[in-house]
Protein backbone atom coordinates (compact mmCIF):
# COMPACT_ATOMS: atom_id res chain seq x y z
CA UNK A 1 0.00 0.00 0.00
CA UNK A 2 1.78 3.59 -1.00
CA UNK A 3 1.52 6.14 1.89
CA UNK A 4 -1.11 6.03 3.56
CA UNK A 5 -3.09 9.15 3.78
CA UNK A 6 -4.87 8.75 7.17
CA UNK A 7 -7.76 11.25 8.02
CA UNK A 8 -8.42 8.88 11.15
CA UNK A 9 -11.80 9.21 13.21
CA UNK A 10 -12.65 8.12 16.63
CA UNK A 11 -15.95 7.25 17.52
CA UNK A 12 -16.06 7.34 21.71
CA UNK A 13 -18.60 5.24 23.49
CA UNK A 14 -20.28 7.61 26.33
CA UNK A 15 -22.47 5.87 29.15
CA UNK A 16 -25.87 6.48 27.00
CA UNK A 17 -24.26 4.08 24.90
CA UNK A 18 -24.17 6.25 21.84
CA UNK A 19 -21.47 7.49 19.03
CA UNK A 20 -19.81 11.12 19.30
CA UNK A 21 -18.07 11.18 15.66
CA UNK A 22 -14.70 13.72 15.38
CA UNK A 23 -12.71 14.05 12.04
CA UNK A 24 -9.38 13.62 12.10
CA UNK A 25 -8.06 17.20 12.40
CA UNK A 26 -10.35 17.72 15.46
CA UNK A 27 -9.49 14.43 17.15
CA UNK A 28 -6.89 16.13 19.65
CA UNK A 29 -10.30 18.23 20.54
CA UNK A 30 -12.45 15.58 21.66
CA UNK A 31 -12.61 15.25 25.30
CA UNK A 32 -12.43 11.60 26.22
CA UNK A 33 -11.54 12.45 30.34
CA UNK A 34 -14.56 10.83 32.49
CA UNK A 35 -15.59 8.89 29.62
CA UNK A 36 -13.64 5.64 30.74
CA UNK A 37 -15.05 3.82 32.82
CA UNK A 38 -12.11 2.81 35.01
CA UNK A 39 -9.26 4.53 36.89
CA UNK A 40 -5.20 3.60 37.34
CA UNK A 41 -3.14 3.37 40.56
CA UNK A 42 -0.58 6.27 38.97
CA UNK A 43 -0.14 9.73 38.64
CA UNK A 44 -1.19 10.25 34.78
CA UNK A 45 -1.88 7.91 32.00
CA UNK A 46 -2.50 7.96 28.66
CA UNK A 47 -3.60 5.45 25.92
CA UNK A 48 -2.77 6.17 21.88
CA UNK A 49 -3.24 4.66 18.28
CA UNK A 50 0.01 4.96 17.17
CA UNK A 51 -1.41 4.52 13.44
CA UNK A 52 -3.51 7.54 13.95
CA UNK A 53 -2.27 9.23 16.97
CA UNK A 54 -5.92 9.06 18.52
CA UNK A 55 -5.93 9.34 22.18
CA UNK A 56 -8.35 6.63 23.85
CA UNK A 57 -7.51 7.24 27.64
CA UNK A 58 -6.36 9.95 29.77
CA UNK A 59 -5.58 10.89 32.98
CA UNK A 60 -3.58 14.21 34.31
CA UNK A 61 -2.22 13.30 30.28
CA UNK A 62 -0.45 17.06 30.48
CA UNK A 63 1.20 17.16 33.96
CA UNK A 64 4.89 17.51 33.41
CA UNK A 65 6.79 14.40 35.70
CA UNK A 66 10.09 13.30 35.90
CA UNK A 67 9.82 10.18 33.51
CA UNK A 68 13.19 8.10 35.22
CA UNK A 69 14.54 6.30 31.95
CA UNK A 70 11.56 6.26 30.06
CA UNK A 71 13.65 9.19 28.83
CA UNK A 72 15.61 7.00 26.81
CA UNK A 73 12.61 6.66 24.22
CA UNK A 74 13.67 10.22 22.94
CA UNK A 75 17.55 9.03 23.28
CA UNK A 76 16.71 6.08 20.93
CA UNK A 77 14.39 8.27 18.73
CA UNK A 78 17.60 10.50 17.87
CA UNK A 79 19.85 7.52 17.56
CA UNK A 80 17.90 5.86 15.43
CA UNK A 81 17.31 9.05 12.91
CA UNK A 82 21.24 9.18 13.32
CA UNK A 83 21.37 5.50 11.78
CA UNK A 84 18.80 6.05 8.83
CA UNK A 85 20.91 9.08 7.77
CA UNK A 86 23.77 7.09 7.90
CA UNK A 87 25.77 8.59 10.00
CA UNK A 88 25.73 5.72 12.28
CA UNK A 89 26.17 2.19 11.20
CA UNK A 90 24.59 -0.87 13.49
CA UNK A 91 28.33 -2.70 12.82
CA UNK A 92 30.26 0.74 13.75
CA UNK A 93 32.78 0.41 16.71
CA UNK A 94 32.07 2.79 19.07
CA UNK A 95 34.80 3.79 22.12
CA UNK A 96 33.58 4.54 25.42
CA UNK A 97 34.51 7.49 27.13
CA UNK A 98 35.07 8.01 30.51
CA UNK A 99 32.09 10.35 31.10
CA UNK A 100 30.14 7.73 29.65
CA UNK A 101 31.74 5.26 32.14
CA UNK A 102 30.88 7.18 34.71
CA UNK A 103 27.37 6.54 34.92
CA UNK A 104 25.24 5.09 37.54
CA UNK A 105 21.79 3.46 38.01
CA UNK A 106 21.18 0.73 35.64
CA UNK A 107 24.48 0.20 33.43
CA UNK A 108 26.24 -3.05 31.94
CA UNK A 109 29.86 -1.51 33.41
CA UNK A 110 31.14 -0.17 30.23
CA UNK A 111 34.95 0.62 30.92
CA UNK A 112 36.68 3.82 29.49
CA UNK A 113 38.65 2.34 25.94
CA UNK A 114 36.05 -0.22 25.94
CA UNK A 115 34.77 -0.88 22.51
CA UNK A 116 31.43 -1.48 21.75
CA UNK A 117 29.04 -2.02 18.33
CA UNK A 118 26.17 0.12 17.83
CA UNK A 119 24.32 -3.20 17.90
CA UNK A 120 25.14 -3.60 21.15
CA UNK A 121 24.73 -0.91 22.49
CA UNK A 122 21.29 -0.68 21.46
CA UNK A 123 20.15 -3.95 23.08
CA UNK A 124 22.14 -2.91 26.17
CA UNK A 125 19.80 0.70 26.51
CA UNK A 126 16.71 -0.89 24.93
CA UNK A 127 16.50 -4.36 26.96
CA UNK A 128 18.77 -3.76 30.14
CA UNK A 129 18.08 0.60 30.41
CA UNK A 130 22.51 0.84 30.57
CA UNK A 131 22.94 4.54 31.68
CA UNK A 132 26.45 3.83 30.10
CA UNK A 133 25.47 2.59 26.77
CA UNK A 134 22.66 5.46 26.46
CA UNK A 135 25.60 8.31 27.27
CA UNK A 136 28.05 6.32 24.80
CA UNK A 137 25.26 6.35 21.85
CA UNK A 138 24.52 10.11 22.73
CA UNK A 139 28.43 11.46 22.36
CA UNK A 140 28.61 8.92 18.96
CA UNK A 141 25.71 11.25 17.84
CA UNK A 142 26.06 14.83 19.09
CA UNK A 143 29.58 14.35 20.01
CA UNK A 144 28.31 15.52 23.96
CA UNK A 145 26.07 14.57 25.83
CA UNK A 146 25.14 18.62 26.68
CA UNK A 147 24.68 19.03 22.31
CA UNK A 148 22.51 15.99 22.67
CA UNK A 149 20.34 17.33 25.06
CA UNK A 150 20.06 20.36 23.22
CA UNK A 151 18.75 17.78 20.27
CA UNK A 152 16.39 16.31 22.72
CA UNK A 153 14.80 19.25 23.61
CA UNK A 154 14.67 20.80 19.83
CA UNK A 155 12.85 17.48 18.77
CA UNK A 156 10.85 17.51 21.49
CA UNK A 157 9.53 20.81 19.81
CA UNK A 158 9.75 19.30 16.83
CA UNK A 159 7.11 16.93 17.66
CA UNK A 160 4.81 19.47 19.71
CA UNK A 161 6.10 18.17 22.75
CA UNK A 162 4.80 21.03 25.45
CA UNK A 163 5.81 19.61 29.18
CA UNK A 164 9.04 18.37 28.02
CA UNK A 165 12.49 19.38 29.18
CA UNK A 166 15.71 17.24 29.29
CA UNK A 167 18.47 17.31 31.38
CA UNK A 168 20.30 14.34 30.42
CA UNK A 169 19.97 11.44 28.31
CA UNK A 170 19.46 8.50 30.67
CA UNK A 171 16.53 9.61 32.90
CA UNK A 172 18.80 9.78 36.30
CA UNK A 173 16.96 12.53 38.12
CA UNK A 174 19.55 12.61 41.79
CA UNK A 175 20.90 16.01 40.46
CA UNK A 176 18.76 17.91 37.58
CA UNK A 177 16.21 20.69 38.92
CA UNK A 178 13.29 20.24 35.63
CA UNK A 179 13.87 17.09 34.31
CA UNK A 180 10.03 16.67 33.18
CA UNK A 181 7.78 15.13 30.46
CA UNK A 182 4.02 13.90 30.51
CA UNK A 183 2.28 11.03 29.83
CA UNK A 184 1.08 12.41 26.62
CA UNK A 185 5.03 13.40 25.05
CA UNK A 186 6.04 10.06 26.43
CA UNK A 187 2.93 8.53 23.54
CA UNK A 188 3.98 11.10 21.22
CA UNK A 189 7.95 9.97 21.11
CA UNK A 190 7.04 6.63 21.78
CA UNK A 191 5.10 7.21 18.23
CA UNK A 192 7.90 8.61 16.66
CA UNK A 193 10.20 5.93 17.67
CA UNK A 194 8.20 3.38 16.74
CA UNK A 195 8.06 4.54 13.07
CA UNK A 196 11.49 3.10 12.77
CA UNK A 197 10.80 -0.76 12.86
CA UNK A 198 13.73 -1.45 13.41
CA UNK A 199 13.56 -0.44 17.04
CA UNK A 200 11.13 -3.13 18.13
CA UNK A 201 13.21 -5.85 16.82
CA UNK A 202 15.34 -5.21 19.94
CA UNK A 203 12.65 -3.93 22.36
CA UNK A 204 10.66 -7.31 21.56
CA UNK A 205 13.88 -9.13 23.08
CA UNK A 206 13.23 -10.76 26.46
CA UNK A 207 16.63 -12.18 26.81
CA UNK A 208 20.12 -11.61 25.05
CA UNK A 209 23.88 -11.39 25.65
CA UNK A 210 26.39 -8.80 24.44
CA UNK A 211 30.57 -9.29 24.71
CA UNK A 212 30.52 -12.18 22.87
CA UNK A 213 27.96 -13.86 25.02
CA UNK A 214 29.86 -13.34 28.41
CA UNK A 215 27.44 -10.15 29.80
CA UNK A 216 23.47 -11.54 29.75
CA UNK A 217 20.99 -9.17 29.57
CA UNK A 218 17.10 -9.17 30.89
CA UNK A 219 14.26 -7.11 29.47
CA UNK A 220 12.93 -4.82 32.10
CA UNK A 221 9.88 -4.78 30.64
CA UNK A 222 7.81 -8.22 32.17
CA UNK A 223 5.31 -7.73 29.33
CA UNK A 224 7.35 -9.01 26.76
CA UNK A 225 7.22 -12.49 27.87
CA UNK A 226 3.63 -12.21 30.11
CA UNK A 227 1.93 -10.03 27.92
CA UNK A 228 0.62 -11.47 24.32
CA UNK A 229 1.49 -8.86 21.32
CA UNK A 230 3.76 -6.97 23.77
CA UNK A 231 6.34 -5.17 21.49
CA UNK A 232 7.95 -3.00 24.01
CA UNK A 233 8.66 -0.43 24.75
CA UNK A 234 10.62 1.54 27.56
CA UNK A 235 10.52 1.08 31.37
CA UNK A 236 12.23 3.63 34.05
CA UNK A 237 12.19 3.98 37.53
CA UNK A 238 13.31 6.33 40.27
CA UNK A 239 12.75 7.35 43.85
CA UNK A 240 11.51 10.58 42.43
CA UNK A 241 9.38 9.59 39.38
CA UNK A 242 8.28 6.14 40.64
CA UNK A 243 7.43 3.23 38.35
CA UNK A 244 6.80 4.46 34.40
CA UNK A 245 6.40 2.77 31.38
CA UNK A 246 5.53 2.87 27.73
CA UNK A 247 4.61 -0.21 27.11
CA UNK A 248 3.54 -1.03 23.52
CA UNK A 249 1.64 -4.15 22.03
CA UNK A 250 0.02 -5.24 18.90
CA UNK A 251 -3.31 -7.09 18.04
CA UNK A 252 -4.75 -7.83 14.92
CA UNK A 253 -3.09 -4.71 13.18
CA UNK A 254 -3.64 -2.67 16.10
CA UNK A 255 -0.84 -1.30 17.45
CA UNK A 256 -1.23 0.53 20.94
CA UNK A 257 1.12 2.74 23.02
CA UNK A 258 0.42 2.45 27.47
CA UNK A 259 1.87 5.41 29.31
CA UNK A 260 1.93 5.37 32.79
CA UNK A 261 3.41 7.44 34.87
CA UNK A 262 3.94 7.75 39.07
CA UNK A 263 2.86 4.20 39.47
CA UNK A 264 4.05 3.20 43.22
CA UNK A 265 5.16 -0.27 42.22
CA UNK A 266 6.81 -1.97 39.73
CA UNK A 267 3.61 -4.69 39.37
CA UNK A 268 1.14 -2.27 40.02
CA UNK A 269 2.83 -0.09 36.61
CA UNK A 270 2.67 -2.76 35.01
CA UNK A 271 -1.19 -4.16 35.46
CA UNK A 272 -1.97 -0.91 34.68
CA UNK A 273 -0.73 -0.72 31.25
CA UNK A 274 -1.93 -4.39 31.13
CA UNK A 275 -5.55 -2.48 31.99
CA UNK A 276 -5.02 -0.02 29.26
CA UNK A 277 -3.68 -2.46 26.76
CA UNK A 278 -6.77 -4.59 27.48
CA UNK A 279 -9.28 -1.94 27.26
CA UNK A 280 -7.76 -0.54 24.06
CA UNK A 281 -7.71 -4.47 22.21
CA UNK A 282 -11.17 -4.76 23.89
CA UNK A 283 -12.90 -1.63 22.41
CA UNK A 284 -11.31 -0.65 19.48
CA UNK A 285 -10.32 -1.83 15.71
CA UNK A 286 -8.40 -0.76 12.54
CA UNK A 287 -10.48 -0.48 9.40
CA UNK A 288 -8.76 -0.63 6.16
CA UNK A 289 -9.21 0.02 2.32
CA UNK A 290 -6.39 -0.89 0.58
CA UNK A 291 -6.85 1.79 -2.29
CA UNK A 292 -7.24 0.95 -5.75
CA UNK A 293 -8.13 1.88 -8.92
CA UNK A 294 -11.27 4.51 -9.98
CA UNK A 295 -13.40 4.37 -13.55
CA UNK A 296 -11.29 5.97 -15.86
CA UNK A 297 -12.25 9.71 -16.98
CA UNK A 298 -12.48 11.51 -20.18
CA UNK A 299 -9.80 13.21 -21.69
CA UNK A 300 -10.48 16.60 -24.00
CA UNK A 301 -8.07 17.60 -26.44
CA UNK A 302 -5.53 14.81 -25.55
CA UNK A 303 -3.67 11.93 -27.41
CA UNK A 304 -5.59 9.45 -25.43
CA UNK A 305 -9.66 9.40 -25.60
CA UNK A 306 -9.38 9.56 -21.49
CA UNK A 307 -7.19 8.26 -18.31
CA UNK A 308 -6.95 5.96 -15.03
CA UNK A 309 -7.04 6.81 -12.15
CA UNK A 310 -6.41 5.84 -8.67
CA UNK A 311 -6.37 6.54 -4.72
CA UNK A 312 -4.10 5.55 -1.80
CA UNK A 313 -5.97 3.44 1.04
CA UNK A 314 -6.93 4.83 4.25
CA UNK A 315 -7.15 3.20 8.00
CA UNK A 316 -9.22 3.87 10.42
CA UNK A 317 -9.68 3.34 14.41
CA UNK A 318 -13.52 3.00 15.08
CA UNK A 319 -15.12 0.74 18.09
CA UNK A 320 -15.08 -2.70 17.71
CA UNK A 321 -18.98 -3.24 15.60
CA UNK A 322 -19.03 0.05 15.58
CA UNK A 323 -18.63 0.50 11.63
CA UNK A 324 -19.14 -1.80 8.46
CA UNK A 325 -16.42 -2.07 6.39
CA UNK A 326 -14.98 0.71 4.81
CA UNK A 327 -16.01 1.79 1.52
CA UNK A 328 -14.46 4.01 -1.39
CA UNK A 329 -17.07 6.84 -2.72
CA UNK A 330 -15.01 8.26 -5.84
CA UNK A 331 -15.98 12.00 -6.98
CA UNK A 332 -14.51 12.70 -9.92
CA UNK A 333 -15.48 14.91 -12.85
CA UNK A 334 -16.94 13.75 -16.14
CA UNK A 335 -13.98 14.85 -18.10
CA UNK A 336 -10.42 17.16 -17.59
CA UNK A 337 -8.43 18.96 -20.16
CA UNK A 338 -5.42 17.85 -21.80
CA UNK A 339 -2.69 17.74 -20.49
CA UNK A 340 -2.92 15.49 -17.62
CA UNK A 341 0.21 14.58 -15.76
CA UNK A 342 0.55 10.87 -13.99
CA UNK A 343 -0.16 12.11 -10.06
CA UNK A 344 -2.29 14.83 -11.06
CA UNK A 345 -5.25 15.30 -8.33
CA UNK A 346 -8.45 15.47 -10.65
CA UNK A 347 -10.99 14.16 -7.56
CA UNK A 348 -11.42 12.89 -4.47
CA UNK A 349 -12.63 9.61 -2.57
CA UNK A 350 -14.34 9.57 0.24
CA UNK A 351 -14.24 6.89 2.86
CA UNK A 352 -17.47 5.75 4.16
CA UNK A 353 -18.40 3.49 7.14
CA UNK A 354 -21.92 3.22 7.02
CA UNK A 355 -23.14 6.97 6.53
CA UNK A 356 -20.09 8.45 7.98
CA UNK A 357 -17.27 10.03 6.57
CA UNK A 358 -14.26 8.46 8.16
CA UNK A 359 -11.76 10.09 5.72
CA UNK A 360 -10.49 11.07 2.34
CA UNK A 361 -8.02 10.73 0.19
CA UNK A 362 -7.26 12.44 -3.43
CA UNK A 363 -8.11 10.66 -7.05
CA UNK A 364 -4.98 10.80 -8.94
CA UNK A 365 -4.48 10.76 -12.67
CA UNK A 366 -1.99 7.46 -12.89
CA UNK A 367 -0.90 7.98 -16.45
CA UNK A 368 -0.40 11.33 -18.52
CA UNK A 369 -1.93 12.18 -21.32
CA UNK A 370 -0.74 14.90 -23.45
CA UNK A 371 -2.34 17.80 -25.00
CA UNK A 372 -2.72 16.83 -28.64
CA UNK A 373 -0.73 18.54 -31.70
CA UNK A 374 -2.86 19.55 -34.62
CA UNK A 375 -0.47 17.30 -36.51
CA UNK A 376 -1.92 14.58 -34.31
CA UNK A 377 -5.58 16.13 -34.97
CA UNK A 378 -4.91 16.03 -38.36
CA UNK A 379 -3.65 12.46 -38.49
CA UNK A 380 -6.59 11.33 -36.06
CA UNK A 381 -9.60 13.04 -38.73
CA UNK A 382 -7.29 11.69 -41.54
CA UNK A 383 -7.84 7.95 -39.82
CA UNK A 384 -10.97 8.68 -39.98
CA UNK A 385 -12.03 9.57 -43.45
CA UNK A 386 -9.73 6.42 -44.41
CA UNK A 387 -12.09 3.92 -42.69
CA UNK A 388 -14.79 5.55 -43.43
Amino acid sequence: MKKILIFSLCFLMILTGTLSVGAADAVSAVQIENLMPFDLDCRSAVLMDSATGTVLYEKNADEALPPASVTKVMTLLLTMEAIEAGKLKLEDKLSVSEYAASMGGSQVYLEPGEEMTVDELLKCVVVSSANDAAVTLAEAVAGTETTFITMMNERARELGMKNSVFENATGLDDTVTNHVTSARDIAVMSRALMAHPLILQYSSIWMDTVRNGEFGLSNTNRLIRFYSGATGLKTGSTAKAKFCISATACRDGLHLIAVIMGSPTRDIRNECAKTLLDYGFANFSIYTNEGGEGSPVKVTGGVLPECRTEYDGCSVLLPKGAGSEIKADIEAPEAVGAPVKKGDVIGNVRFMSGENVVGEAPLLCSETVEKITFFGLFCKLLGVFTLS
